[in-house]
């Protein structure tokens, strides 16, 4: 089960398979989605994947929106929330998916935020940023290979 925030202001529940009944079309930052005959075009403007917080614009309309899954409930409910200040070191795969490109290469100096690499899932392309400023110390993939979720992408030097 997935928690749709859109503005800190509504809530919606979806399951995957309420998920995948959509009919979606999705390049690289735009979406067109046709539900229950009502077609809707929109467009991701800001990213940050990692935490699951997108800005959408719909028809001139910006929307702040954050997707929940299950655990992100769980770990908050529990008080388990990580704290800003952690150090990231490494990049892991957050699902499943092919490696389509890589935008960084071993000993690059990356700013927090920039795109190191597209991971396409579920018909979806899913930019990876940078969490944090830094010097890439290896990179344990490069195009067109398939990863599994959890496996380690980009590694930081310390």
């Amino acid at each position: 089960m997935f928690t749709v925030i859109v503005d800190d202001l509504h809530s919606f529940k979806m399951s995957k398979d309420q998920l995948e009944q959509f009919d979606l079309i999705a390049s690289k930052d735009k979406l067109h989605v046709i539900e229950k005959g009502v077609s809707i075009s929109a467009e991701i403007t800001d990213t940050d994947f990692l935490n699951r917080k997108y800005t959408v614009k719909v028809n001139g309309n910006r929307y702040h929106v954050r997707i929940e899954n299950e655990l992100d409930a769980l770990i908050a409910e529990m008080g388990l929330a990580v704290g800003e200040n952690t150090v990231a070191n490494e990049i892991h795969a957050p699902m499943p998916g092919l490696i389509i490109e890589v935008s960084v290469a071993e000993g690059q100096e990356v700013k927090k935020g920039a795109s190191v690499c597209v991971l396409e899932a579920m018909k979806m392309e899913n930019a990876l940023m940078s969490p944090r400023d830094g010097i890439i110390k290896a990179l344990h993939i490069s195009k067109g290979n398939t990863v599994d979720k959890g496996d380690l992408l980009i590694e930081f030097e310390s």
